[in-house]
């Protein structure tokens, strides 16, 4: 795996990453993938921290779109258009900052359940939106594959195939999350289905029974031969750790590998 293509992300971040940012490089990462949650939403206070970061290192940016309470296949009509709305808000604020941004796909509510294949056609809808609404502002939207979560589109190889299709949208790209797989027990499965459609990857560990977010080596996964399947990829790997320290740990090991 090719340790010069690789960011790091923090979904877990409460404190202000905006600072440890400035560590990342030291470390040995060279981007860095800001996590619309929490702290790291960005604003127009922090966007001139961003600036300051941007100006002062080498790091490559992505951004990963929210996920907390949104879906893209709800079907409640007022709730859905916020979640759209707060979207395309975050796709505009990161035109100018990068060229990819990570989409979680849908789930199935309640009232979804009992008609699966109307919130199907819900998140397609969604997703060609997103696209088309990315694509005037040189963004590529990154689908990325589910962890084995009930309900949640995205968590098999066939299934994120069919959602690419469908969608049909050239600006449209997969991330492979790697741990996501793992629970599935399917990344053998998705490199070597979704490959061709692989743009950009997360990396972390897990025992293979939940997504557990563990540096590498940590858990159940073959990296080993997974570098080996993974020889001709040249795209971003974005290792998602709890804080920079367990970015250092990953980056160690992918060295030993």
């Amino acid at each position: 795996m090719n340790v010069k293509n690789l960011s790091f992300s923090s979904r877990t971040a409460t404190a202000d990453p905006f600072n440890w940012a400035y560590l990342l490089e030291d470390i040995g990462y060279t981007g860095w993938e800001i996590v619309q949650e929490g702290s790291q939403c960005l604003n127009d206070e922090n966007l001139i921290q961003l600036r300051e970061i941007i100006e002062t290192t080498n790091l490559y940016l992505t951004i990963h779109l929210p996920f907390s309470d949104m879906n893209l296949a709800g079907l409640n009509p007022g709730i859905h258009d916020e979640v759209m709305r707060q979207m395309r808000y975050y796709l505009n604020i990161a035109s100018e900052l990068t060229e990819i941004a990570v989409l979680h796909p849908g789930y199935l509510s309640p009232y979804g359940s009992q008609v699966p294949d109307k919130a199907w056609d819900k998140n397609i809808e969604s997703i060609q939106k997103l696209c088309d609404f990315a694509a005037d502002r040189g963004i590529l939207i990154a689908v990325e594959n589910m962890p084995d979560i009930p309900k949640i589109f995205g968590r098999k190889p066939d299934e994120m195939l069919e959602m690419l299709r469908q969608v049909n949208r050239d600006n449209l790209v997969m991330t492979l999350d790697v741990g996501h797989a793992n629970t599935m027990g399917l990344v053998d499965d998705f490199v070597d289905k979704c490959f061709p459609s692989v743009k950009h990857i997360h990396i972390h560990d897990n025992n293979g029974a939940y997504d557990q977010h563990l540096p590498l080596g940590k858990g159940a996964i073959e990296w080993g031969k997974l570098q080996e399947k993974l020889s001709d990829y040249k795209g971003r790997l974005v290792t998602e750790m709890k804080d920079p320290d367990e970015g250092r740990n990953c980056i160690d090991f992918l060295k030993r590998l």
